[in-house]
């Protein structure tokens, strides 16, 4: 028997290290890196999305919007077009989680500061309060660059129903003068205008995940 095994050496050598690269090559298939989720209103805390568009499966974007930056000047969608940005919902006054996140996002814009292919943006859940100037004291505060970060103010209704029909980060507040509860998501979006993830603005741990992220995006488009 031992005999009949040696005949075979080199055939079950050669087949060990066949199967070996077979399994190799399977492997590097299958461990493609995936694409980043597209998210959508029906996939997302239900308390964050407006009731209007919470069953909505599909085609989900950043609808068109008009706001005023710390320089006062208008911003549109155009102003990111082509562009990958990161967006949040913020308050210049507010003393808690706000700071945290504006350094966060301050560690963002470091990260891209040469990447013509990324941005930041900001709006402002008290508009009535963060005027232009006060947005540009903030903006010098904080170490705003403007070419890569826009910290916008504008009509309420319009910053309200991009908080909570385009962006779903932001949650409901009774209140009838269209009022917020502030909450520190920050929202990937791509190119498209859709949303590929969302983040905890004050975890430092999940702003890796979207410095991560944007490399994964920007991969998309090579």
């Amino acid at each position: 028997m031992l005999r009949y095994l040696k005949q075979f050496k080199f055939f079950f050598l050669t087949l060990a290290v066949l199967s070996i690269i077979i399994i190799s090559v399977m492997y590097s298939i299958l461990d493609v890196e995936k694409p980043l989720p597209i998210y959508q209103p029906n996939r997302i805390d239900a308390s964050l999305v407006d009731s209007t568009i919470q069953h909505k499966k599909k085609y989900h974007t950043i609808a068109d919007f008009k706001l005023i930056n710390q320089n006062g000047q208008t911003i549109t969608q155009d102003n990111y077009k082509d562009k990958i940005y990161v967006a949040d919902f913020f308050f210049t006054t507010c003393k808690t989680i706000c700071p945290i996140m504006t350094d966060q996002m301050y560690r963002i814009q470091q990260e891209i500061i040469n990447d013509d292919e990324v941005m930041l943006l900001s709006h402002s859940v008290t508009p009535e309060i963060d005027s232009v100037e006060q947005l540009k004291r903030y903006a010098i505060e904080k170490g705003v660059v403007d070419n890569k970060w826009n910290l916008v103010t504008g009509d309420r209704k319009e910053i309200y129903d991009l908080a909570r029909k385009s962006y779903l980060v932001v949650k409901r507040d009774d209140a009838e003068d269209y009022g917020m509860v502030h909450t520190e998501n920050f929202a990937l979006i791509d190119k498209d205008r859709q949303i590929r993830g969302l983040y905890n603005g004050i975890s430092p741990t999940s702003v890796d995940s979207l410095l991560q992220d944007i490399k994964k995006l920007k991969k998309e488009y090579q």
